[in-house]
């Protein structure tokens, strides 16, 4: 179990959660407006339902103290529509090669499963905030746009903004938990992997769509 011998004052901490809540948010809203717009799903599926997992039980099985828990609410929520996205979308990337009737039998098991994970993660620490869970799931999701990016090859459900949102969401918490847990060499490691691979996901985008003659900003 993580312990925190450093208190640190409640104004900052505050505004960290807040200030990933915002940019998380963000990246949430961003991914549904490309969505919609490209037609497609903008998160990867076993991102997505780790995402729902952890705002579900993290909302209503070990809720989060204020302010932490309406962010959650909300996080959650737009997940929903995400999955909304994903659900109508997502069969035609489903892979050729297996039968179309595993689309939805696939993504049931992978969202048991994942809070089924968080859940387990949680009892073997012995701490239901968390923090394990979120950066563990918050590197796997970051490795996966990638792989998403190089799949598609193109940029379809994608833009800078959303990179860079998730990117700066993540930087929030991650310098709230160096503070209050300075010495977890486990979760220095995942805070360097997620921002590593924040940044090369930012750069794959901004590369391809310049190598399209097109101007990265414009495209939101």
């Amino acid at each position: 179990m993580l312990e925190n011998p450093h208190h640190l004052d409640t104004g900052l901490s505050h505004f960290l959660m807040i200030g990933s809540g915002i940019f998380w948010t963000i990246t949430y809203l961003l991914i549904l407006r490309r969505g919609y717009l490209d037609k497609t799903y903008g998160m990867p599926m076993a991102a997505l339902c780790a995402n729902l997992a952890w705002e579900f039980i993290f909302s209503f099985v070990h809720p989060h103290p204020l302010p932490q828990l309406y962010i959650d609410y909300l996080w959650l929520v737009f997940d929903v529509g995400i999955l909304v996205q994903y659900l109508r979308y997502g069969k035609k990337e489903f892979p050729a090669h297996l039968s179309g009737n595993l689309f939805y039998p696939t993504f049931g098991f992978s969202l048991v499963f994942a809070a089924l994970l968080i859940a387990a993660i949680s009892r073997e620490f012995n701490e239901y905030i968390g923090i394990y869970a979120a950066f563990g799931q918050n590197l796997m999701m970051s490795i996966l746009f990638v792989r998403m990016y190089l799949k598609r090859n193109n940029v379809q459900g994608q833009s800078l903004y959303i990179a860079g949102s998730k990117l700066v969401g993540t930087v929030f918490p991650s310098v709230l938990f160096y503070l209050y847990f300075p010495k977890s060499y486990l979760l220095l490691l995942l805070y360097a992997g997620i921002l590593i691979f924040d940044a090369l996901y930012f750069y794959l985008l901004y590369a391809h769509v310049k190598r399209e003659g097109q101007n990265p900003w414009r495209r939101w």
